[in-house]
């Protein structure tokens, strides 16, 4: 029983040093300064073409600096993974939330609520594995890499290590592989694409006709459009059907208390002062909100 209890005593040892060591090692802060080479997630699938018996496939990418990548791609990633990066320090707690409460009624790991900062920690380090020591390994060198890089950084080692395909790694060889253009020259629609497939890259492709890459990619590029990030030509206003149904925030174009102060001014001018609403001396009303698609995400 004695040497039992030893032995149980010296796995927990084990089990926790295995974990505790991420606090340590590898060396994050070198990211910083270097690109790495060849990422865990890259090594995993080249073990799996092993297993499969395809020795010959080889891994895909082509590094690119984030000033040479498309500001809708960008844009298109973070509103697909990760809307609060900018905000949070490694872990969107809302998320984490929705999803263990999703993953709870399901009764099975279906979400993960993860962070762009904690997909990049997976995928340099770790496994695809749901795991929960995986998990908790994550944590710790994401918490790491907050601490040791800036947001440019983690989100320029991102898009170059990020899975779009089986062998297919980084946003460059995405570009190039599916739309025949660099990173820098991917439209707003190509980005919007691309982003949508993230969650599974080798189930989807961004120039497929799955109707999950054609839905997620249409809320996504929605979202840019309304954020400014695309401007629509003149064919796509006027091809749009009005949504009555939702009324966002957002106050798009010249708010109404505006115009009636101007044509409050102009009555002044002509026949004197009047009173009425945006009046000299009186107070402007809040802008009225105008009717507009609510974000999904």
């Amino acid at each position: 029983m004695k040497r039992f209890r030893t032995i149980a005593a010296f796995l927990l040892i084990l089990f926790f040093a295995d974990i505790l060591r991420y606090v340590v090692y590898p060396d994050v802060g070198r990211l910083a300064r270097e690109n790495p080479q060849k990422t865990a997630f890259m090594q995993y699938r080249e073990a799996e073409w092993w297993r499969e018996g395809l020795k010959d496939k080889k891994i895909q990418q082509q590094w690119v600096p984030i000033g040479k990548v498309s500001q809708n791609l960008i844009k298109a990633v973070l509103i697909a993974e990760d809307d609060k990066f900018w905000h949070h320090e490694g872990f969107d707690y809302d998320a984490m939330e929705k999803a263990f409460e999703k993953n709870l009624a399901a009764g099975k790991f279906k979400m993960g609520g993860s962070t762009i900062s904690q997909q990049l920690a997976k995928n340099l380090f770790l496994s695809p594995s749901k795991n929960p020591i995986r998990k908790v390994k994550e944590a710790i060198l994401t918490w790491r890499l907050e601490k040791s890089l800036t947001k440019r950084r983690i989100l320029e080692l991102y898009v170059n290590v990020a899975e779009w395909g089986d062998g297919i790694f980084g946003i460059e060889e995405a570009a190039r592989h599916y739309y025949g253009v660099s990173a820098a020259n991917l439209s707003a629609d190509q980005a919007s694409k691309l982003a949508s497939v993230l969650p599974n890259p080798i189930k989807y492709k961004p120039n497929g006709s799955s109707g999950y890459v054609r839905n997620r990619s249409r809320i996504i590029y929605a979202i840019m459009r309304r954020r400014g990030i695309v401007v629509p030509d003149f064919n796509e206003v006027m091809a749009a059907v009005p949504d009555t149904t939702a009324v966002d925030t957002v106050t798009v174009g010249i708010p109404e208390n505006l115009i009636e102060k101007a044509a409050a001014d102009s009555s002044s001018a002509k026949g004197g002062p009047k009173e009425g609403k945006g009046s000299s001396g009186g107070q402007d009303e809040a802008p009225v909100p105008v009717p507009h698609a609510q974000e999904q995400r």
